[in-house]
């Protein structure tokens, strides 16, 4: 259906968790999409106060239901410029929120959240009681979910029916089908000065990146390109040979969702590409360089998905505010001798950051492009370009 037909035609309908647990509301989106079977998917929580449409369409929440902490969702609309994936499209499964906002108030606002799911065949369940389901995933766990329009039994069973997220590979779905050149940088007015300080001291031979795409959000690649490097996006199931073909001077490792142990094309590839170049990784690009490295991965009870989380950087002594969007984390107990972890987070004491400084590879589990977020750790992407110019 169009959006024309979907837009602003609630419909009730309810959210139902694989331990039986239902949640009564009204569907807004393509609401007809309902009427052929439920949406799955794993429900999840992020504590974000903004940055529903970067949610929406980031290729790392793809198969996951994303209930919004913030009670109220939709006030500044949705735009062409925000949106995460190449395409424009969410990912997401569906967005939960306690009250979506009829109209968009913003100068940049092109439709409201409502006509923007509909226009793209996606569905949101408002009149939720949030706090409650978001205190309910914290304390059991992230769990498959179901949202439709049948009885509380059926969708319950329907979601224990769903694969779980332990296993899946989801970069399959997520990742390019060829190769391209990446040239959008940060848009001026955005383009914070630590980007804008790297990218005047590039030298006149601009760094070469190849950027494997295991579900890239748009800004990270801007700010590779704002630093002052050339970006070649690649697959996900690329080889090293076909890597190091394009003559890279740094590899880097893109966040994207599903389970990190069930992707052993790319741990196999990564392993190959160790000490060849400099090597950066951000989020599942973090995980599947520590795989490579020989250190195991496991489920994270309900995850990190917000903009403020904290990390203290152990080599500085300072505390970042951080953008995170992961289930999945590094066993730090299986690092391999000459691999450190590097950054800490405050609230659970997991990695969110490793070294292997003779490989010249390093990573970590947040977002630091901060779409949306906060802008302590742009300085990376700066780290990265140094490290290519002096190899």
């Amino acid at each position: 259906m169009v959006a024309e037909e979907n837009a602003g035609k609630g419909r009730a309908a309810r959210l139902c968790l694989t331990d039986g647990t239902t949640f009564e509301g009204v569907a807004l989106g393509a609401v007809g999409r309902l009427a052929s079977g439920p949406v799955l998917g794993e429900a999840v929580f992020t504590t974000g106060m903004t940055g529903y449409e970067e949610i929406l369409t980031d290729p790392s929440y793809r198969g996951q239901i994303v209930t919004m902490t913030a009670p109220q969702i939709g006030n500044t609309g949705t735009n062409d410029e925000d949106g995460e994936s190449v395409s424009g499209a969410p990912h997401a499964a569906a967005l939960i929120v306690r009250d979506a906002s009829a109209i968009a108030s913003s100068w940049r606002a092109r439709e409201t959240l409502d006509a923007y799911l509909a226009r793209h065949g996606a569905v949101a369940l408002t009149g939720i009681d949030t706090r409650r389901l978001t205190r309910h995933l914290r304390d059991h766990g992230s769990m498959n979910a179901a949202i439709g329009l049948g009885s509380s039994a059926d969708l319950v069973d329907a979601a224990r029916a769903a694969p779980p997220m332990e296993g899946l590979d989801l970069v399959r779905e997520v990742m390019p089908n060829a190769a391209y050149a990446f040239d959008e940088a940060v848009a001026d007015a955005f383009l914070p000065d630590v980007l804008r300080a790297a990218g005047r001291r590039s030298p006149a031979h601009r760094p070469h990146v190849v950027a494997v795409d295991f579900g890239a959000k748009k800004n990270i690649l801007r700010c590779l390109v704002s630093t002052g490097c050339r970006v070649t996006v690649v697959p996900a199931t690329t080889t090293a040979p076909e890597v190091l073909a394009l003559a890279p001077d740094g590899v880097f490792l893109s966040n994207g969702p599903g389970d990190p142990a069930a992707l052993g094309y790319a741990v196999s590839a990564v392993r190959e590409l160790l000490g060849k170049k400099p090597i950066f990784g951000i989020c599942l690009g973090h995980q599947i360089l520590a795989r490579a490295l020989g250190a195991t991965t496991s489920k994270l009870k309900f995850g990190h998905r917000g903009l403020n989380q904290p990390v203290l950087d152990k080599t500085t002594g300072k505390i970042e505010i951080t953008s995170q969007n992961h289930g999945f984390v590094v066993d730090v107990e299986t690092l391999p001798r000459g691999v450190v972890s590097t950054h800490e987070h405050l609230n659970d004491g997991t990695s969110e950051g490793l070294e292997a400084p003779e490989l010249r590879a390093f990573s970590v589990q947040y977002h630091p492009e901060a779409a949306a977020g906060p802008h302590d750790a742009l300085y990376l992407f700066d780290r990265f370009l140094s490290r290519m110019v002096a190899s």
